[in-house]
């Protein structure tokens, strides 16, 4: 029986004041789904990312990643958990004053790994998404698809095992977003475990739907 690779059991997050962004939030994902998080605005989608991604700890409960306890990870554990993990942010965090070909390549820097590798892997990240003849392009000078498509190649450069999305197709047309969705579905297809939050109802079709109300597991 192979083991999830993504478990929440019992987790809440409370923040100062008193305000509980989720509230005993429990499910599993097992390696190689593909599962959607849906629910409205402040529903918890995006502090329950935060959560897996060890950006934030849960108040109580427990978040496990590849079988590993997120919440009680030292600082130094962090990275390690991060590169079997790829990140795509609702506000992208595109750094504006380096290049294309430079944003994907620096999760890759940052974990030391040698330069020719490294750019071996950001030019197939970027054919991947169709970005390789806009490498040395500056990200101001992308359309917002074409910007989505570049968050997207930083996010697989590491070979993730898992790919996160919050919101990936909320500012983009209808055959814009779908040409994004079936990037993501190439990616599940070849094993890479994949979350995405989202409201649009025609992907929803696709993939198992995990819904959040008010903090809660509705469905």
């Amino acid at each position: 029986m192979t083991q999830p690779i993504i478990s929440l059991s019992g987790v809440t997050k409370r923040y100062p004041g008193g305000r509980e962004a989720l509230t005993g939030v429990s499910f599993q994902i097992e390696p190689g789904e593909f599962v959607f998080l849906t629910g409205r605005s402040g529903a918890g989608k995006s502090t329950l990312f935060r959560l897996i991604a060890a950006i934030e700890r849960p108040s109580s409960g427990s978040v496990l990643v590849a079988g590993q306890n997120v919440g009680s990870l030292s600082a130094r554990g962090v990275p390690f958990l991060r590169r079997n993990l790829g990140l795509v942010f609702q506000d992208q965090k595109l750094l504006f004053d380096r290049s294309v070909f430079d944003n994907v390549m620096l999760p890759l820097l940052v974990t030391g790994q040698p330069y020719r590798d490294s750019a071996r892997r950001a030019r197939a990240a970027l054919d991947k998404v169709g970005l390789l003849d806009r490498e040395r392009a500056n990200p101001v000078a992308l359309s917002g698809g074409e910007q989505q498509r570049l968050c997207i190649a930083r996010a697989v450069v590491n070979r993730p095992s898992i790919l996160i999305a919050d919101e990936p197709t909320s500012n983009l047309d209808a055959e814009y977003a779908d040409i994004i969705m079936g990037m993501f579905r190439s990616f599940n297809q070849v094993g890479v475990t994949v979350l995405i939050a989202t409201h649009d109802r025609h992907s929803l079709e696709q993939g198992r739907v995990v819904a959040l109300d008010h903090g809660r597991v509705a469905a």
